[in-house]
């Protein structure tokens, strides 16, 4: 079966100065001409404001009570799960919330920042300014561990960008949880659980950040699952082959 990953680079990085000039000439060109594609009508979320509260990985702050969950669309597989997510952000950064049903917890890595996509993983991407072909990707995995970086995306060429002095206020905040099971390699469960906390200071690279109410970026929000050797995906705004197409992705608007 095709998997629903993209082929991705090998390393996580161009020469520098090859990267800053390619990435600049895009921008360059996307601003002269003012692209910016009209996300699908349909794929509109409102986020809600609140006040700051700590990541359980449960879902568990008062405050996601408030809110509606969003279902994802399976792309292709056979798995019968469901996926599903919620949003809310702060004054220093944005909360995702994701969920999903599942019979097996197939994942084995053991550390961040490791090719994540290629076993059961959560995914969002934010593109918070249209102007620039450059987004945030954050994936996690069912144990805890994540891959937070940044992508430029130049006619239809993208890599990631580990983030420097990933420290303190930079940092994202993350954890897991599972039901009817350990959270464990391979363990027998009926769903799993994360929740995210990215702080505005992570995405200061990017323009638009912080969100401002009426602010609008671009995102997009993925589950694969592995159960079986089999490859199920789930997407909420469709894209096609690859998880990168940006300029597909839908559109968060801030109360």
């Amino acid at each position: 079966m095709k998997s629903s990953r993209p082929k991705r680079i090998p390393s996580f990085f161009w020469q520098c100065g090859r990267a800053a000039l390619t990435v600049s000439s895009a921008i360059a060109a996307l601003q002269a001409d003012g692209a910016a594609t009209d996300a699908p009508q349909d794929k509109v979320v409102h986020v809600k404001r609140t006040e700051p509260f700590e990541v359980t990985g449960n879902g568990s702050a008062p405050a996601w009570k408030e809110v509606a969950w969003v279902t994802l669309s399976k792309r292709e597989g056979t798995a019968d799960y469901d996926a599903r997510f919620k949003l809310l952000y702060s004054p220093v950064g944005l909360y995702v919330l994701m969920n999903g049903s599942d019979q097996r917890l197939s994942a084995t890595g053991r550390d961040d920042f490791l090719d994540l996509w290629k076993e059961d993983v959560f995914e969002f991407f934010l593109w918070t300014d249209q102007r620039n072909p450059i987004y945030f990707e954050y994936e996690i995995s069912p144990l805890g561990f994540e891959l937070p970086i940044l992508v430029p995306n130049v006619d239809g060429k993208y890599l990631g960008w580990r983030p420097w002095h990933y420290n303190g206020a930079r940092m994202t905040r993350k954890a897991t949880s599972v039901a009817g099971g350990e959270k464990s390699s391979g363990a027998a469960i009926t769903s799993w659980t994360a929740e995210v906390f990215v702080p505005y200071k992570l995405l200061e690279p990017l323009g638009n950040v912080p969100p401002k109410p009426q602010t609008r970026w671009r995102a997009n929000f993925y589950r694969v699952d592995y159960d079986g050797g089999q490859t199920t995906s789930w997407d909420w705004a469709r894209v096609g082959p690859s998880f990168h197409e940006f300029e597909k992705f839908g559109t968060l608007v801030f109360d």
